[in-house]
């Protein structure tokens, strides 16, 4: 009746709410715990930015308090300091190169053991997840061993591959369930079409699973931004410092300026937090497509 009324009257029916139409908001206890979870989070890296931006004696007579005034000195010299990008140059070459050797190394690997079949591939995938058992820590005196005997101390390449090795399992472990979800019909159909294996390697499976191409790009390029031990180990050049061990130089340098030492650790952090937060989606996104593959 009032459907009928509704509609001589010229008025749009009354929508039910449907249940798929009412968001589910959930418990507030959830968004309370993700609020301090994210504040405990958040607070020390503001801390560090912000108090840059102050003066020793403002930090001596209140270190929880906000700058009054605010000052860009302690920022100003330290981007004016040759050693700073001098650091800075050789932790991107050193990031940059992890990244490339960790995608190349790893997406080939991964396609063997995701397309091909042969005895030992089980056991290779093994000893590969196998390697996420293996901390770094455990593995660095033999390590520091090796690279001295190859001659490879006081040089970024003595860091560099070392990382990429490290980066391998995981690399492997995201990238298999990528290229194994890819459907063996279509690489059937590439070789009628008369695409070879290199062929359908590149124009399939490269576009297919650059999500999680990304994504080991991603995490390798941070992890070796932030890498601190295995430069602390390998590199005793101030000349090839990195900017971790760039960061306890300086503060073991400038420990009386408090405010100097926080300007000089954000601006050498500030690079990975912005990199992580502009491929986060990408992140987040290809560890689910491994976690689904």
């Amino acid at each position: 009746m009032t459907h009928s009324i509704a509609t001589v009257r010229g008025l749009p029916p009354r929508r039910r709410k449907n249940k798929a139409d009412q968001t589910h908001w959930g418990s507030p206890a959830t968004y309370v715990v993700a609020t301090v979870l994210i504040a405990l989070c958040i607070a020390p890296v503001m801390y560090i930015i912000i108090g840059g931006f102050r003066t020793n004696s403002q930090i001596t007579q209140n270190p929880s308090g906000f700058p009054s005034p605010w000052v860009v000195t302690n920022y100003i010299e330290v981007l004016s300091s040759p050693t700073f990008w001098q650091q800075v140059g050789n932790s991107t070459i050193s990031a940059g190169a992890t990244t490339i050797g960790v995608v190349v190394l790893g997406l080939m690997a991964s396609y063997v053991l995701a397309r091909y079949q042969f005895s030992w591939r089980a056991g290779m995938y093994s000893l590969f997840a196998a390697g996420l058992m293996f901390p770094l820590t455990v593995a660095i005196t033999p390590l520091y061993i090796l690279i001295k005997n190859i001659g490879l101390t006081n040089t970024l390449a003595g860091i560099i591959l070392p990382q990429i090795a490290f980066s391998l399992p995981t690399t492997i472990i995201i990238l298999v369930p990528f290229l194994r979800a890819i459907p063996k019909e279509l690489e059937e159909a590439a070789s009628i079409d008369g695409a070879g294996r290199l062929g359908f390697f590149f124009r399939m499976v490269l576009p297919l699973s650059l999500p999680g191409v990304v994504t080991v790009g991603i995490l390798a390029f941070i992890g070796a931004w932030n890498g601190y031990m295995l430069p602390l180990f390998i590199l005793n050049d101030s000349a090839q410092y990195t900017l971790p061990l760039g960061v306890q130089a300086f503060a073991s340098q400038y420990s009386v300026d408090t405010a100097r030492v926080l300007a000089f650790t954000s601006l050498s952090m500030i690079p990975a937090l912005l990199f992580f937060s502009v491929f986060e989606r990408r992140i987040v996104g290809g560890l689910t497509g491994a976690v689904k593959g």
